[in-house]
This record gives C-alpha cells, structure tokens and sequence, in this order.
C-alpha cells in the first residue's frame, strides 16, 4: 500500500515539475460574454460542438444579433472525403475524410479573430468485406476531426 502512494507521489510531483496542467474549460475573451453563431446550417457537427463548447467555457449563446456582444460567423463548413489509393481492379482501397471551416469573429466595435480557414484531415483503409464497420470508423473520424477543429477554434480564441 505505501508502494502505491510512494509511487502515486512521485508521478504527481514528475508531472508538476514539468509544467504540465489538465485542460479545463477554455477561455474566450470578455467581448464574448453573449454570442451569437451566425451560420447557413446550425445542424452541422461542427456548429453544434462549437455551440456546447463555448457553453461550456461560460459563453451565453443567444439566438438574436441584436442581443449579442460578439458574433462568430461560420462562413462555411465543408466535410467531405476523397478516394486516395485504387486497388488494380480500380476498387477504392484508401479514403481521405476532410473538414474545412471558414470562420470569423467580430463585435460591434472591432474584429477580434479576422476570417479564416481551418482543415483537418484522416485517412483510412477501405475494405468491402467490413461495411458497417469501416462506415462507422469514417464516422468516428469525422467527430474526432470536428472536436479538433473546436479546440483549434478555442486556442485562437483564448489567445486574444
């Protein structure tokens, strides 16, 4: 037992001593206190996580412009996927699942992230014996490229 807590000491001290710290909950600038997320498709992945993501850091998203302090326009948002690799008998071997978000952020009085475009990628093998099971990897892969794109979002944000 004291093995245990000798050694859970020592990781916790390795871990303070070389600055690491848990992520909590990302911060965004004070002109964001109420937000309003200008967006053509407010059902899309990625309007959705950023809209609980800015929740989550204590943003008041509202439904009006005119209620807002900040808005943050989603100028587009693209998934999409590309065939990378063919087998001989011309058969999709390899897929490339893309996301790409073109985004700004403005208040009333100055812009404080100027438009521009973010694109992740992942890749992942084909095979047609395994259907279901690879369209749920693509699936997968498309929410980890989102929740990406989120916190790449945030860090902007937090850096203002």
């Amino acid at each position: 037992m004291w093995l245990f807590r000798s050694l859970a000491v020592l990781v916790v001290l390795l871990l303070a001593a070389c600055g690491f710290q848990m992520r909590g909950a990302a911060s965004v600038p004070p002109e964001m206190a109420r937000t309003y997320i200008a967006a053509e498709n407010v059902r899309s992945p990625f309007y959705r996580r950023l809209r609980d993501s800015l929740r989550n850091a204590g943003v008041e998203v509202v439904e009006s412009p005119l209620e807002a302090t900040a808005t943050f326009s989603i100028i587009s948002d693209i998934p999409g996927q590309r065939v990378l690799s063919v087998s001989a008998r011309n058969v999709p071997r390899e897929f490339e699942v893309y996301y790409t978000v073109y985004y700004s952020v403005q208040t009333a009085d100055a812009t404080l992230l100027e438009a521009r475009s973010q694109t992740l990628t992942r890749d992942y093998t084909w095979d047609e014996t395994q259907v279901l099971g690879k369209e749920k990897e693509e699936a997968l892969l498309r929410d980890a490229i989102v929740g990406d794109l989120v916190r790449i979002v945030l860090i902007q944000l937090s850096a203002i």
